[in-house]
């Protein structure tokens, strides 16, 4: 609170209430003159384009529920009218920061007559009727159901939600709690994405200065290659909710400074205390599943908390590995260096946007080939290995000799005409212990993903013969074969891979990527950046004291969480010590990629590297044979290709 009384949303009071100074809002315009050239503004033009789609697809709604109520309700014509209906919009176009061609998520909100089924069945055969229609897809059975389409030129998601009430009225607000009330989980988990985009907007002091912010930092994450919520990066949301908490804590602070400012304070943010942007609800009235340290031991385990304001709230970065948090912190880093040296008048905003260096970062890498043969197959397999790799780079941070898996978000196609049409390659650069010569066996990694993909590819009724995935291992200077030389000369000249300092306590654990840490991670002090915060008028303390005040106010919440630590690795030591003395000492280098004999393909459960308890969790459904994958039968009718990779490092 302020000392004039005002009060400020947050679980804690602002860090400082300065207004911008005339350098800060020089930088500011120099911040919006170099996002305007990557596409992150809409002329008044397309704008308008929007809005009138928007319009439209408003008013099919309204004239579905209508025959909708025609068939199910014996009542008079005159009535039909009053029961209303309406789409709301969420994500990135509610926050106002949608980009050029971005697609628009929205939400239909019907009566409590109308139901699901009738979501998928008649408004879906009213949708093909419209010229304006292309690509139309329905997915009923995802965790969140949802129509995509092409309305008109725009990309559309559109959800469903049944309300407990006779009639929608256009002045209603999605925001109140007792709209949860007698609702299914998925139509709670569909409005879950208004209710918190609506909730950050609310909880935001300025509402033109965060979203020029976000713009930026939106811009930065998704040219460093951590912008993906699926492969356990951060999605749109989550990047929405870190700015919001930034705004908060510097309530008066122009763009220019709150991206600064963001940089700092995450860069040294005592994970994995959580993110909130308002306190947690101490009372579960309505019984729905929320993240609670207290209640649900599995939340302990989360590596990146950051925790939706609207009930019931979840934590939106739950899919986030030992990998994606390390590559996240390495570019947080990175970029208040960058930022640094733009408050000094030795840099420019260019230099925070340019693309990863990820082709030059690393020596080693697995590709990752998706294809088949037709491309609506291509296009409902891609989506669903996409959504699996999360699973393959958990493998990987398992295997005692990997220290960092670091998936690519970015998908590459066919790089001539002499490979198939419909097909896609991701990339997961390695990185390894620094080790003595040793012999590193990757297949069984490699096998169970392959193993759980096609398993429940299968079960879903989702696999087709033309399906296949193809893993295979390549060095750097093997890229060229899959990808266009200027792709990989993006971001620079090859850099040596980054060596943490050994620690004290490193000794008793194969990684500290492997486990879930309190500590802070390990920060390089710099004269400049000590200049800098003061230039600015805010010491590092500063982001400390954020830390600490968003630490009491966590343990005030859950005190469980506050000396949470994970000791797994410590029991696993010696098992660990034991499986690395009896790996063989090795020349340099060399793949093989042929089949494996049936002898290397048994793999007893001794051989299996230790697992720890944080990848004992289940963070979503679709995971419960993640930690040991069965082999797979050979009854589905196909055979499954063995992919064999072991690497000899010197």
């Amino acid at each position: 609170m302020a000392q004039d009384g005002q009060k400020f949303p947050g679980v804690t009071s602002p860090i400082s209430l300065a207004y911008p100074k005339p350098f800060d809002n020089e930088l500011s315009e120099k911040l919006e003159e170099t996002l305007r050239p990557h596409g992150v503004f809409e002329s008044e033009e397309e704008l308008n384009h929007r809005m009138e789609v928007l319009l439209k697809i408003n008013t099919l709604v309204k004239d579905w529920i209508k025959d909708v109520s025609r068939q199910k309700n014996n009542i008079p014509e005159s009535k039909i009218d009053t029961f209303g209906g309406k789409v709301f919009t969420f994500g990135s176009y509610r926050l106002g920061v949608h980009t050029k061609g971005a697609d628009i998520d929205t939400l239909c909100v019907a009566p409590r007559h109308v139901e699901r089924h009738d979501f998928f069945k008649s408004f879906y055969d009213l949708l093909k009727q419209q010229s304006e229609v292309k690509n139309l897809r329905p997915v009923e059975e995802a965790f969140v159901p949802v129509i995509k389409m092409e309305f008109d030129g725009i990309e559309l998601d559109m959800l469903f939600a049944r309300l407990a009430f006779p009639t929608i009225t256009e002045d209603i607000d999605l925001r109140e709690l007792s709209l949860l009330r007698n609702l299914d989980e998925k139509s709670v988990r569909s409005l879950n994405g208004c209710r918190v985009t609506d909730e950050i907007l609310h909880l935001v002091p300025n509402k033109e200065n965060f979203r020029m912010t976000l713009r930026g930092v939106k811009l930065w994450a998704k040219k460093k290659g951590i912008y993906s919520n699926s492969l356990g990066y951060l999605g749109g949301v989550s990047w929405a909710m870190l700015v919001a908490r930034v705004c908060q804590l510097y309530p008066n602070s122009a763009p220019a400074t709150l991206l600064h400012k963001f940089f700092m304070v995450f860069s040294k943010w005592d994970w994995p205390n959580p993110v909130l942007l308002k306190p947690l609800e101490t009372d579960n009235k309505l019984g729905f599943p929320i993240w609670d340290p207290r209640v649900n031991p599995s939340d302990r385990f989360h590596l990146f908390p950051i925790i939706t304001p609207a009930y019931p709230q979840q934590n939106s970065t739950y899919n986030v590995t030992n990998s994606t948090r390390f590559t996240i912190m390495d570019e947080f880093q990175e970029g208040l260096a960058v930022v640094n040296r733009i408050y000094e008048g030795k840099g420019e905003w260019s230099q925070l946007f340019e693309p990863s260096n990820f082709f030059q970062k690393y020596k080693h890498y697995i590709v990752l080939v998706a294809r088949a043969e037709e491309e609506n197959h291509y296009l409902e397999w891609y989506g669903f290995v996409e959504s699996k790799i999360r699973l393959l780079v958990g493998n990987l941070e398992r295997n005692p000799f990997v220290r960092l898996a670091h998936i690519m978000p970015e998908s590459f196609g066919p790089l001539n005409e002499t490979e198939s049409k419909f097909m896609c390659k991701w990339f997961v650069g390695l990185s390894f212990h620094s080790t003595q010569s040793s012999n590193i066996d990757l297949t069984y990694d490699i096998q169970s993903f392959s193993d759980i993909v096609h398993k429940q590819a299968i079960h879903l009724g989702l696999f087709k013969d033309d399906m296949k995935v193809e893993i295979s291992y390549v060095k750097r200077k093997q890229l060229e074969q899959f990808v266009p030389l200027e792709i990989i000369q993006r971001g620079g000249k090859p850099v040596k891979e980054k060596k943490r300092e050994s620690t004290k306590g490193e000794s008793n654990s194969s990684s500290n990527l492997r486990r879930v840490s309190t500590e802070k991670p390990a920060l390089s002090g710099s004269k400049s950046e000590s200049d800098l915060v003061k230039q600015s008028s805010v010491t590092d303390d500063e982001a400390s004291q954020e830390s600490q005040m968003v630490s009491q106010n966590a343990a005030s919440a859950s005190p469980e969480v506050e000396n949470m630590q994970c000791d797994s690795t410590d029991s696993t030591a010696t098992d660990q010590q034991n499986k690395n003395s009896q790996v063989e000492l090795g020349s340099p280098m060399q793949v093989d990629e042929k089949s494996s004999s049936q002898t290397d393909e048994k793999i007893t459960a001794q051989e299996i590297a230790p697992v720890s308890k944080h990848a004992q969790r289940l963070p979503s459904n679709d995971l419960p044979d993640l930690i040991s994958p069965q082999p797979m039968s050979q009854t589905a009718g196909f055979q499954l290709t063995k992919n064999s990779i072991k690497l000899k490092l010197k």
